[in-house]
């Protein structure tokens, strides 16, 4: 019995991971932070975004 992501709810899950790893990607941060907040995206899709939302790498824009 696990959590899964199904639905719309997994295509905006979707959306937002894919969000977060171009902004992660333009971010001016050091390649090893970039780096390590992708994998935390990619492994913990959810928990990740939620996470780089609070406390990811701040860009220009932000």
């Amino acid at each position: 019995m696990g959590f899964e992501v199904t639905g719309l709810f997994g295509l905006i899950v979707l959306i937002v991971d894919i969000y977060a790893i171009v902004k992660t990607v333009q971010s001016p941060a050091e390649t090893g932070s970039k780096v390590l907040w992708i994998v935390i995206i990619l492994i913990l899709p959810l928990l990740g975004a939620i996470l780089w939302l609070l406390m990811g790498p701040r860009g220009a824009s932000r």
